[in-house]
Parts: C-alpha cells; sequence; structure tokens
C-alpha cells in the first residue's frame, strides 16, 4: 500500500509528512493505520507514506519528519535531513542504534510494552509445561507412548515457588504479576530499584543478580541486550542456579552464553529451560539444544500478538500528540541513547 505526498493547500500546510516502512510479511501495518486513522488529530495532521523497507527511496526519506518502523538502515540516515522522531514497532532496537543515529539529534522512541501481555503469557506457557511434565508428554504422543513411570517424582506446583525476574520493565513486570497472581513469592532486578511494587517481594539492583540466582525455583530473562547484558548469564551464573532451576529466555540470545548453558543442561547443573531466542538466530539444526529432553524451544514467537498494530498504534498516537504539541517530555518509552534501549 502506499500513500504518495500530496500537494498541500493552505488548509494542510502544518500535515507532519510521516514515513511508515515495515516488511509487508509483518503484516501489522494495516491494523496499525486502522487504529490512528480513528484519532482526529492524526487524521488532521498525518500525511502518510507506506512503504516496504526496500522501497525506501533517497528522496522519500529526505521528505520525512517522522519515521515508523521496525528497523532503521544505517544507510538511511545520510538522506533524512527533516528527520526528527523515529517510533520504533519493536522494543529491542539494538540492531537500529548506529554511532552516527546515537550522534544524532533524533528522538528514538520504541514499542515497550506491546509484547508484555502474550510474552508474560509464553513465560507461564513454558512453566507450567515444565512444572506439569506436559513437555514430556509431548514427546511421549509423538512416539505414541503411554508412560507414566517417575511423573510423581517429576511434577511441581507453581504456587508457593520463587519467581526471579531479571529485568522488571513492561515484560518482567507482566510476568511479575502474573506470578504473584498464581501465589509465587517474587524477586527481581531492575537497573534503577525504585519503590518496590507490590506484587514484588523482593526488588534488587543488578549488582545482586546472584542472591536471586540462588534462591529462585525459575529465572525469567526479560533485560535487553546491551554492553552490560551481553552474556550476563554465564557459566559462574548458571552454577550460582539451583540444581531444580528452569531458565526462561525471552529477551535476547546472547544475553545467555549458549555452549555453557548446553552443558548445564546436560550435566545437570539446572533442571531445564525454556527457550524463545538464541544466539545465532536461527537456531542451527546441529545445535544439541533442538535433542535435549529438558529443554522446550520457540521460534522467537514470544511476542506474537493479533493486537500488535493496534497496541503499537497506541504508543505512537500518544507520542504524536506530545510530538505535535512541542512537548517532548511528555513522550513515552524515548530510548537512552547511552544505556542503548
Amino acid at each position: 500500500m502506499r500513500h504518495h505526498f500530496a500537494v498541500m493547500t493552505a488548509s494542510d500546510r502544518r500535515k507532519v509528512q510521516v514515513l511508515l516502512t515495515c516488511s509487508p510479511g509483518w503484516k501489522i501495518h494495516e491494523q496499525f493505520l486502522r487504529r490512528c486513522e480513528q484519532d482526529v488529530l492524526a487524521r488532521e495532521r498525518v500525511e502518510w507514506t507506506v512503504i516496504p523497507p526496500e522501497d525506501t527511496r533517497p528522496d522519500v526519506l529526505a521528505q520525512a519528519q517522522v519515521m515508523v518502523c521496525g528497523h532503521f538502515a544505517r544507510e538511511w540516515l545520510p538522506h533524512c535531513r527533516r528527520l526528527r522522531w523515529v517510533q520504533f514497532l519493536g522494543a529491542g532496537i539494538e540492531g537500529s542504534l548506529s554511532p552516527e543515529l546515537l550522534a544524532s539529534d533524533i528522538i528514538l522512541t520504541n514499542a515497550s510494552g506491546v509484547h508484555a501481555i502474550p510474552i508474560a503469557e509464553h513465560v507461564f506457557g513454558m512453566m507450567l509445561m515444565f512444572a506439569r511434565g506436559l513437555h514430556r508428554c509431548v514427546r511421549q504422543q509423538m512416539r505414541a507412548e503411554w508412560n507414566r513411570d517417575g511423573f510423581r517424582e517429576q511434577v511441581r506446583e507453581v504456587c508457593g515457588a520463587t519467581l526471579g525476574v531479571v529485568g522488571l520493565g513492561a515484560i518482567g513486570a507482566a510476568v511479575a504479576e502474573r506470578g504473584k497472581a498464581m501465589g509465587m513469592r517474587v524477586m527481581a532486578t531492575r537497573r534503577h530499584p525504585q519503590q518496590r511494587p507490590p506484587y514484588v517481594d523482593v526488588l534488587l539492583p543488578p549488582s545482586q543478580l546472584s542472591d536471586l540466582l540462588r534462591e529462585s525455583e525459575y529465572v525469567v530473562l526479560c533485560v535487553p541486550l546491551t554492553r552490560e547484558t551481553q552474556h550476563l548469564i554465564g557459566e559462574t551464573e548458571l552454577r550460582q542456579m539451583r540444581r531444580d532451576a528452569i531458565l526462561i529466555n525471552i529477551s535476547r540470545g546472547a544475553v545467555v552464553h549458549q555452549p555453557a548453558l548446553v552443558r548445564a543442561l546436560q550435566e545437570g547443573w539446572i533442571a531445564a529451560a525454556g527457550l524463545d531466542v538464541f544466539d545465532p538466530e536461527p537456531l542451527p539444526a546441529d545445535s544439541p539444544l533442538w535433542h535435549l529432553p529438558n529443554v522446550i524451544i520457540s521460534p522467537h514467537v514470544s511476542g506474537v500478538t493479533p493486537h500488535y498494530g493496534t497496541r503499537a498504534a497506541e504508543i505512537f498516537l500518544r507520542n504524536l500528540h506530545a510530538f505535535l504539541a512541542n512537548d517532548l517530555a511528555s513522550m513515552v518509552n524515548v530510548v537512552d541513547k547511552q544505556a542503548g534501549y
């Protein structure tokens, strides 16, 4: 779908030129635009250009004052002479943060929060599969095997267990809230510990990660990938975890040192892992992770939801209202260019 620039009349000279570019395969742009069309200010003040990334030409980039995209290509920046703000459609944007973009005056906002509900539900899907032995049941079903041996010794309840959430952002908070609702004791780390929310029993700074690892039966990684969090979980951290602990990673694959994780799962340092992200992706066919009985693998789909476009539009519209009012302090999800998220 293309919305070409129109010649503006005196009544619409204050329209802002917004370039929306995302892969047609993502199939969220139509839902995104439908929600934006319902907003009076967006209807009156936005002139849209909607094209796939491969058709993003220099002349189109030169006109854009605002860009909405999944990824910002490094080669686009020299052509973006009018660009003031980029709204990313995802939360993890580390692949777009070139030195040139970070050094620019362009405002960057992400879609943090848009994934919170589906990812939290995905996390608990994995946790409950392990707790009730459903991962074993599925594998037995594929072999037409009726085998109840050992189930009494293997199953557990999440109620009363300790949940450790590493990174209490929007996703981490959604995981913690659901854990508390299910009767779990919730520990969490946060980069800037503030007042402890009611759904967290123990809130720690990142420097006390080891305390969380030693106590938690379920450890859920919810941190963004930055210089500080790359290989945050390596051999040392895996050996600090309980032998009955289950690691869930829905952040980025490189947050975990994958060879160390394979050893931990093979040698019983920890009990199991539910993995939605890997390093590299796609996970190579010869990875031992595919064949370990104590691993659940999903192909980086934890954030998928039929409501993605609408939720991303809500964030964009809130920021658009602030941007058009020149109230930049009210914009949400503004990326800290020093921290990288």
